[in-house]
């Protein structure tokens, strides 16, 4: 199989899982007699699905919830559906009312300044918890910025740490790191960190 047939299986697999989600919420929606649309689209190796304001109304703002409570837990069955539709682990990602990109660019502002911080005084900084999703996103900001991060604590209080970059080291794009550890998003709740490993998360 050439790479051109992978890459067009694996968008054919992460359109079936966006198709099951959207029927998915649709009928959850109706039963609930929630108004909402479903956009479906593909984010990097990954289906994305948000439920949105539809012309007969707006997106209850409780199907996201306090720090985006419900809308974790509403993500998390969504998988599941997708899973005992598909028989494969999703890691689709969901969407309520614009609430995961406005707070994508909140948390892009604060880890550029976390990352100033770190490149002027050279010391590690910290952040406030975060979700899994949320910690992603901060991950990324370091990573193109030449810098380390690293998540630590226990969930739901776990956070990322910034760090500068390894001494000696030099910036190629990515930052420089020890042994990964690629934290799932279906990990045990109050799993510990190690405090010595960079760590890429996967929500």
């Amino acid at each position: 199989m050439t790479s051109t047939d992978e890459t067009s299986g694996r968008r054919s697999q992460l359109e079936r899982e966006g198709e099951v989600a959207a029927d998915f919420l649709e009928t959850l929606l109706d039963i609930a007699d929630l108004d909402g649309d479903i956009d479906l689209d593909i984010d990097g190796d990954r289906a994305a699905v948000a439920v949105v304001d539809s012309d007969e109304g707006r997106v209850p703002r409780r199907l996201v919830g306090q720090d985006g409570r419900v809308l974790e837990a509403l993500q998390e069955l969504t998988r599941l559906a997708v899973q005992s539709a598909t028989g494969e682990r999703s890691r689709l990602m969901l969407d309520v009312a614009g609430h995961r990109a406005g707070r994508r660019s909140e948390l892009a502002e604060a880890a550029q300044r976390a990352i100033q911080e770190v490149q002027e005084s050279g010391e590690e900084t910290s952040l406030e918890p975060m979700s899994a999703f949320e910690r992603k996103v901060v991950h990324d900001e370091v990573l193109a910025a030449g810098l380390r991060s690293e998540s630590s604590g226990s969930e739901p209080r776990r956070f990322v740490v910034v760090l500068p970059a390894a001494e000696g080291s030099q910036r190629t794009g990515q930052a420089e790191t020890g042994t990964d550890t690629h934290e799932s998003d279906a990990a045990e709740p109050g799993a510990e960190a190690s405090d010595s490993t960079t760590e890429a998360e996967s929500a």
